[in-house]
């Protein structure tokens, strides 16, 4: 009964070792520099210029080989534009959930290649000419890198490219550069 007492706490210490090596959950945030591409009004001439938010949220990283992994994320992220003509001038900035999930390749034991597909789902809409216009759902792509300061620490900085439509009324897609950084437990 001892063997199989001392067998059985070997192996749950052993399985939460390994599942320890294989599963890290952390937190990130950063600084979003968005933009929205397209034709948003076409007829009225407008400039458009990005706006500078943040995003915070939480991240695992699952190591599924020596040298790859994968990154799901849970973050909020604002994205949007300003836009001015010679009128008027006013900001579209769209608050989103954003579940990112990306394939990181490590190319060192610090250094990453991070790529993969991102779902959002619009939670808050703030402009200045009180339209309430944005789609509800926006798919699009991230590319980026990462780099491991230490076991815990990390920085990473990424691109993402909306390949749906932001707006109900309007030809524009977010595109948003975010530098991060984060800790992993």
């Amino acid at each position: 009964m001892k063997k199989i007492l001392l067998a059985a706490v070997l192996f749950m210490a052993t399985s939460a070792t390994i599942q320890a090596q294989l599963l890290q959950i952390g937190v990130k945030g950063g600084v979003n520099f968005a933009s929205q591409t397209g034709d948003a009004f076409p007829e009225q001439n407008f400039d458009r210029e990005g706006i500078t938010s943040f995003h915070a949220g939480l991240v695992a990283e699952i190591k599924l080989l020596e040298r790859f992994s994968v990154q799901p994320e849970l973050l909020y992220s604002t994205q949007g534009a300003t836009y001015k003509n010679a009128v008027t001038e006013f900001k579209n900035e769209l608050g989103y959930i954003s579940i990112p999930v990306m394939a990181k390749f490590y190319l060192t034991d610090s250094f990453s290649l991070e790529v993969g597909p991102q779902a959002s789902f619009l939670v808050s809409e703030k402009n200045d000419f009180d339209v309430e216009d944005g789609e509800t759902f926006e798919f699009g792509l991230n590319a980026g890198l990462g780099y491991k300061i230490t076991k815990n620490f990390f920085v990473q900085g990424r691109y993402g490219l909306g390949l749906t439509e932001a707006s109900k009324n309007a030809d524009i897609k977010n595109s948003t550069v975010q530098l991060s950084a984060g800790f992993m437990f």
